[in-house]
């Protein structure tokens, strides 16, 4: 996979700001960065994130993989 250290850069990313994100609204705090998020509602800001951080993990999975491996093992 080309760029893999981009993909997991953005994946840890993306998770990080999910779920501290998350965390600070039980505190009453916001990101600034998510402000916009913030705008459009709290539920629709919360599915948001819970997005953010499901996208994340799903980018550190599919940059992990070995997919030359898997398609050996598949043969």
């Amino acid at each position: 996979m080309k760029n893999k250290g981009l993909w997991l850069l953005l994946g840890y990313t993306l998770f990080t700001l999910g779920i501290t994100s998350i965390v600070l609204e039980l505190v009453g705090v916001h990101w600034v960065i998510l402000s916009w998020l913030e705008s459009a509602g709290r539920l629709i800001a919360f599915a948001g994130k819970l997005l953010m951080i499901i996208a994340g993990v799903l980018i550190i999975v599919f940059a992990r993989t070995d997919w030359e491996r898997e398609m050996r093992n598949e043969e």
